[in-house]
């Protein structure tokens, strides 16, 4: 039974971020950063501050709730929550939280964020010595397992194996978000365009990712605002509704202890389940998709995860610019994504699956009426949801 679901009762009325630096050349602190977002958000919207009474965040966020209320002046706060978990898996899952808050009228006007500045507090991507580990970590950190390119390598190294995936398969991706983030000049990588040639040609950082598998390392921040429809309609923007949102994981998801079953896939395979149950949507249904790269690995299994293809049938899809607009019949990262927009944890995504259903974005799906998030794979617990007109 999904009648109880909160289907298309809250909706996203204003999205914001800071200025996307690369790592260590934000002239501001992270916490700035993430009130640069939050209040182009609320502007967006055509709110006050005032009006905001809840906040929902993921990946362990510093920007704690009540120092953000006191710094833009927030009057009263009804709601705050925090995703588990500190990877990206949990950007979708922190709209979902916040859809949840507003549907049962625990808060009015709930703000959802991602504030990260790696050039404050450390790069994620470089290990670092210690004297001692624990958990997961002991098992692999003693034999040089240490970074997550390294983990993930491994993962997408077994997909090949398996189904005879290739590197110019992973390169289609890179090149895809790398023609999207040419059209818009907020992307870090504007004007850095690459063919699968300059692909192949990269340093290979973990093989078998190239240097241009792998996402960005970012200073920046980004959020959205959340209402239900009653009260978005006096407000400034047309409201982008949460059709359905999905959060959790299989037995033993890839990021967590292992099971071989699920290794060569991105984790999304139950949450996946659960989402088109509850939007009653099939992935034929998709006009376009934000989908997480950590790693173009990880990237092509969330698209066997999702059902657009089968199971080790990726590398083929993503073949002869199925991804990329305006032609493709699946266009993905249509901003640019993380590898060439920017690493804000994947919430950059979610701003981009409003302008595409807003009509906005630097490369608009024309007609685009229903949009995929797919949030962290391979940093268990995911999430996922989808956004309409």
């Amino acid at each position: 039974m999904t009648d109880w679901l909160p289907r298309d009762k809250v909706c996203i009325v204003g999205i914001g971020e800071s200025v996307y630096y690369r790592w260590g050349k934000s002239p501001d602190s992270e916490f700035k950063l993430a009130l640069q977002a939050i209040t182009a958000a609320i502007d967006d919207a055509g709110l006050r501050v005032e009006d905001i009474d809840g906040f929902c965040a993921f990946a362990n966020d510093r920007n704690e709730p009540i120092l953000l209320a006191s710094a833009l002046g927030v009057s009263r706060i009804r709601f705050t929550n925090m995703f588990w978990g500190g990877g990206g898996g949990g950007g979708s899952g922190a709209v979902m939280n916040a859809v949840l808050a507003l549907a049962t009228g625990s808060a009015n006007y709930v703000v959802a964020y991602r504030g990260l500045a790696q050039g404050q507090f450390g790069r994620i991507g470089q290990s670092r010595a210690g004297g001692a580990v624990d958990g997961q970590a002991a098992f692999a950190a003693p034999f040089g397992l240490m970074v997550p390119a390294q983990n993930y390598a491994l993962r997408i190294r077994r997909h090949m194996h398996l189904y005879g995936t290739t590197s110019r398969h992973l390169g289609a991706i890179s090149v895809a978000c790398y023609k999207h983030a040419q059209r818009n000049p907020r992307a870090v990588m504007y004007g850095r365009p690459i063919t699968i040639e300059d692909h192949q040609n990269s340093r290979i950082i973990a093989d078998p990712f190239h240097l241009y598998d792998c996402c960005q390392e970012n200073d920046g921040a980004a959020a959205v605002v959340l209402t239900t429809p009653e009260r978005a309609r006096d407000l400034k923007q047309r409201p982008v509704y949460v059709r359905a949102a999905s959060q959790g994981t299989g037995f033993r998801p890839a990021g967590g202890a292992h099971n071989i079953d699920n290794y060569a896939t991105a984790g999304f395979v139950e949450v996946a389940k659960d989402l088109w149950e509850r939007a009653d949507l099939t992935p034929k249904d998709v006009d376009v998709a934000q989908i997480y790269e950590n790693f173009t690995g990880q990237t092509l299994m969330s698209i066997e995860d999702h059902g657009f293809c089968k199971r080790g049938e990726g590398g083929p899809f993503v073949e002869g610019g199925r991804l990329e607009w305006p032609n493709g019949e699946l266009p993905i990262n249509t901003s640019g994504g993380n590898l060439a927009e920017a690493y804000i944890h994947g919430f950059e995504l979610v701003n981009e699956a409003v302008r595409q259903m807003r009509g906005t974005s630097t490369c608009q799906v024309e007609g685009a009426e229903v949009c995929l998030v797919a949030s962290g794979p391979g940093a268990s617990p995911f999430s996922d949801m989808i956004v309409r007109r």
